[in-house]
């Protein structure tokens, strides 16, 4: 899944991510271009006929907000609605408000400020306001859902009924995120610098357009939700103001994994598909896609993607030689945005109709790969599918997918918030359950196992990883990690996993001490494979350095104490020496044995093993 605001594009593995937001200026290209399918519309061309004509739906209305405009979800979008709303911050039926104020003997000046909602955009045109700060109204931003590569690939080569479901799957995903949005993300400010913050009284306002292919004319299923900034305030007057920006922006990649999670769960319980996880980029976060799909069509569809890195070597040969050393994380994004901008070609100005479009991709993909590769695609994910599910358990052990992520975002950030460790645990969900269901709250359950078991406070708005709580009483493994955040090597994501590898390898290995020396702990399954039974009451609390709340349905709860591995190495030191003492007694009893001398060039000294990526340092083995 990808959220893409439309200013700005970071190309980079699987995820687009960008800020944009629309304003007065910007307004005309999304009536011209975004609200016909990207194409071209002639001037004076009525928009319906131009949507027609380049084979798009036309754009409807969603979100709770819309109750108080009097639109109701899934209304069609007119063009002079969203000129109103979205170009202007006006209410979509500002002309009749106007109308009949003015018939009921109002100035121009008051009917007018009575369709505005909030503060006029206006106002930021004032002489005292751009001496004060040059600043361009928002008036709505753009959000752009669309799927991995395999999903495009299957839309557009498989037959009408798979269209249909995957199409299916991207509105119940879309939805659920923009819901997600609406309840947990979306909060309105008022007051000087927006000190004053509450959540939205009603909700969002989005209007959706769907689009079908790229500027590179291959597959490419998209929808534009273009959410107005206008909100009501929850103060019970019926006031308009603005939605905090930041807040969603701050959010946008957190609404990513959503997305992806509810997305790849829609297609595998509806098709039956499994997904497995590719490596794009080595050193990257891999990009899970539908499993059996031949990854020769991945290149086919993905056009783009090989335009931008080919243009990549001259723009990094031009940033080493300005500076004198390779670009880092962020330079990279930079100029992945520069080669992507140098790159875009423009747009298809002659329409075509959504058959037509399909036709022509599946005519392509069969002269390029053959008839075979098209035709038995679904059959092969089908079979892929049963694979997947053979060798993948698609369970969650709550307190080790929460050493995970606190591992994981640690290295990564350094110092973090809440919502990075939620973006991650979403990430983790995806990896480890494949498309099956998860449990609702499952994702805030794991990262509150990892707020209140592994990180401490890192100023007033952010927290670090608690080392000690990770490795307690035991300050020479810590090291396992630290190294990791200086090392320049590697990326970021491979210490990271490799991080998360030996976290959980430590986490296993006191597991392991628990069965041998004292009592087997029952595993925690926080997600069921299929539907679940009927729901019981949880049953306790589970504490890992501090309150570890981890409600699931029809599971025992799983105490994870790693402060315990002190005393299981204890006792298997005792059993040892114990051991030894019994070799030794046994060996004095017997007398001494003659024994040959023993050749200089067999004598060999006792040799440890070293740690490894498959040793869990520090562990207990």
């Amino acid at each position: 899944m990808t959220l893409l605001c439309r200013s700005r594009a970071a190309f980079h593995d699987r995820v687009t991510i960008s800020e944009a937001k629309i304003g007065p200026g910007g307004w005309p290209y999304y009536c011209n271009g975004v609200m016909v399918g990207d194409g071209h519309r002639p001037a004076r061309k009525p928009l319906r006929d131009a949507q027609d004509e380049a084979g798009v739906p036309p754009g409807f209305w969603t979100g709770r907000g819309l109750a108080a405009l009097g639109l109701a979800a899934g209304d069609v979008v007119t063009e002079r609605q969203a000129e109103l709303l979205l170009g202007e911050g006006r209410h979509p039926d500002a002309d009749r408000i106007e109308r009949e104020l003015l018939d009921a003997g109002r100035s121009p000046a008051k009917a007018r400020r009575a369709t505005v909602l909030g503060r006029p955009i206006e106002h930021n045109k004032s002489p005292r306001t751009e001496n004060a700060k040059e600043r361009s109204p928002w008036l709505a931003m753009d959000l752009t859902f669309r799927a991995p590569s395999t999903v495009q690939i299957a839309w557009a080569l498989l037959d009408d009924r798979i269209r249909r479901v995957l199409e299916l799957c991207q509105d119940i995903a879309r939805d659920k995120t923009l819901a997600w949005m609406e309840e947990s993300v979306a909060e309105i400010r008022w007051g000087s610098g927006g000190k004053h913050r509450r959540p939205v009284r009603d909700g969002l306002i989005v209007a959706v357009f769907r689009h079908y292919e790229s500027r590179a004319e291959k597959p490419l299923l998209h929808d534009h939700a273009v959410v107005s900034i206008r909100a009501r305030r929850p103060d019970g007057t019926g006031t308009w103001g603005n939605w905090s920006a930041d807040s969603m922006l701050t959010h946008i990649v957190v609404a990513d994994t959503l997305f992806t999670l509810h997305f790849m769960e829609e297609v595998s319980a509806r098709l039956g598909w499994a997904w497995e996880p590719r490596e794009v980029t080595p050193g990257r976060r891999p990009v899970l896609e539908i499993a059996g799909i031949d990854q020769r069509l991945i290149g086919w569809q993905s056009t783009r993607r090989q335009q931008i890195a080919d243009a990549l070597p001259v723009l990094i040969a031009d940033y080493e030689e300005a500076h004198g050393h390779q670009p880092g994380e962020r330079a990279a994004k930079a100029l992945d945005r520069q080669a992507a901008d140098r790159t875009r070609p423009p747009k298809r100005k002659v329409p075509r109709s959504l058959s037509e479009l399909r036709e022509g991709w599946r005519q392509s993909a069969i002269r390029a790969f053959g008839a075979c590769t098209v035709y038995r695609m679904a059959e092969k994910a089908r079979a892929a599918a049963v694979a997947v599910w053979a060798r993948v358990r698609p369970v969650v052990d709550i307190p080790l997918a929460a050493v995970a992520t606190a591992a994981v975002v640690y290295v990564m950030r350094g110092a973090f918030k809440r919502h990075h460790l939620l973006a991650e645990a979403r990430r983790h969900l995806a990896h480890i359950l494949r498309g099956r269901p998860h449990e609702p709250g499952l994702d805030e359950q794991i990262v509150q196992t990892a707020v209140d078991g592994y990180t401490r406070p890192a100023g007033r708005t952010m927290m670090t990883a608690d080392l000690r709580a990770l490795y307690p009483n035991d300050l020479e493994d810590q090291a396992v990690i630290r190294p990791l955040t200086r090392a320049r090597s590697a990326s970021r994501y491979e210490k990271a996993r490799l991080a998360a590898g030996a976290l959980t390898a430590r986490v296993n290995a006191v597991r392991r001490s628990h069965r041998i020396g004292f009592r087997s702990l029952p595993h925690t399954v926080a997600v069921p494979a299929g539907p679940p039974p009927r729901s019981r009451r949880d049953r306790g609390e589970a504490r890992t350095g501090g309150a570890i709340r981890t409600a699931g349905r029809d599971h025992q709860e799983q105490t994870t104490d790693i402060a315990t591995v002190e005393e299981a190495r204890r006792a298997i030191e005792a059993a040892a020496a114990k051991l030894r003492d019994g070799i030794r007694e046994r060996a004095v009893a017997r007398g001494p044995r003659p024994q040959p001398a023993p050749a200089a060039s067999t004598q060999q000294s006792a040799v440890q093993p070293r740690p490894g990526p498959h040793t869990p340092t520090g562990g207990v083995t």
